[in-house]
């Protein structure tokens, strides 16, 4: 898309003017292998930025546009250059590896995005990761590398509720708070972090909760791990559950990840799902079910006759918060319950579970170490 007029877009107080046409979207394939550095001060971590697209990339030729703009319109290059700020607190460098809406991220770029952190992880000369990504599917993007990445250095995962162009776009600083988290040592080896609205999430416990609002990103059981107060980061609490390097699952050798389908529960279903979901491929299947993971009892035939077809089935909720507690009747049809993650996390979970073992007695144990 061109535009015919000056596009201002708000980046903390700094205003980037871009006159005459402006490419938004071609180049998000020139610029995949883009990298974008500041200059280097010896005394200051070495931060490195993936970007991945999403609303804190995104552009719209009005001002006041909040929810119909172009997600992923900007690259790495504007996005670092707008917020000067940056060369106080790091040396940062930038990399596209894609240019998207968080909705079109797939197995393939979770593998992709791993193997890069996890090759620039283990050079002495990087620090700490930023993720730039959008808000709607972050958290699984999030929990993938919590269980994924192989080290304890900072990795950060960001991104926007409003697109750069927007009044008070809240990009900028939270990206700023983010490479500065990345550059803290408390930050090591506290599992994979998500940083919007001066808060701290902890990949396993986050969740986006408000369609629109800037403090979407929630911990509703857990709470934060820590949040930005002034300049200063500060952190209160530290996961308990298994990550990073405490974690046995590894990607580096994986091209692709197991079919893994998310059901939702509601009156009056079927077995129809299931059906389908098994006969497209699936080798798990995640039910969002009512209040405590319950499946009605048409949808639980469904679900037996998926298990005796060799698909893993997992009990999780659509509620939102709070543990589905597993049963005696979980062990007689053999399904495995999710603990307190929601259906999207069980899914990813789930996903790499498979690649070790088929056994629901292992992946149970999975779900409540991880």
């Amino acid at each position: 898309m061109e535009l015919k007029r000056i596009v201002s877009i708000t980046f903390l107080s700094s205003v980037i003017l871009f006159s005459g046409p402006l490419s938004l979207v071609n180049a998000s394939v020139n610029d995949s292998k883009m990298t974008v550095k500041n200059s280097v001060k010896a005394e200051q971590p070495n931060i490195k930025i993936l970007a991945t697209g999403g609303t804190i990339a995104g552009s719209s030729e009005s001002s006041t546009d909040t929810t119909g703009y172009e997600s992923g319109a900007l690259n790495i290059k504007t996005i670092i250059k707008a917020v000067p700020e940056l060369k106080k607190i790091a040396n940062v460098s930038g990399e596209q590896v894609v240019n998207i809406g968080s909705q079109n991220i797939d197995n393939s770029i979770l593998l992709k995005l791993a193997k890069r952190i996890n090759t620039l992880l283990a050079s002495k000369d990087v620090d700490g990761i930023v993720v730039t990504h959008g808000s709607d599917t972050m958290e699984e993007t999030a929990y993938f590398l919590n269980l994924v990445v192989k080290s304890d250095k900072p990795v950060v995962v960001v991104g926007s509720m409003r697109p750069a162009t927007a009044i008070s776009a809240d990009g900028p600083l939270n990206l700023y708070n983010a490479v500065k988290i990345a550059s803290t040592k408390d930050a090591r080896n506290t599992g994979v972090l998500v940083a919007l609205n001066d808060r701290i999430g902890a990949a396993r416990y986050i969740t986006k909760t408000h369609t629109t609002a800037v403090d979407t990103f929630k911990s509703p059981e857990q709470g934060y791990v820590g949040e930005i107060a002034g300049d200063k980061v500060i952190f209160y609490n530290k996961p308990t559950r298994k990550h990073t390097t405490q974690s046995i699952f590894d990607v580096s050798k994986l091209d692709e990840l197991p079919q893994v389908d998310i059901i939702y529960g509601y009156q009056n279903d079927s077995r129809g799902f299931y059906d389908t979901a098994v006969k497209t491929g699936a080798k798990g299947i995640v039910v969002a079910g009512a209040g405590n993971g319950l499946l009605s009892d048409a949808a639980l035939t469904g679900a037996r006759d998926a298990v005796k077809k060799d698909v893993v089935m997992v009990r999780s909720s659509r509620v939102g918060s709070g543990v589905v507690t597993h049963e005696e009747s979980d062990d007689k049809d053999t399904f495995v319950t999710s603990d307190s993650l929601n259906p999207q996390k069980a899914r990813i979970l789930l996903m790499l579970a498979l690649t070790k073992t088929k056994d629901p007695k292992k992946i149970q144990e999975y779900f409540n170490e991880y």
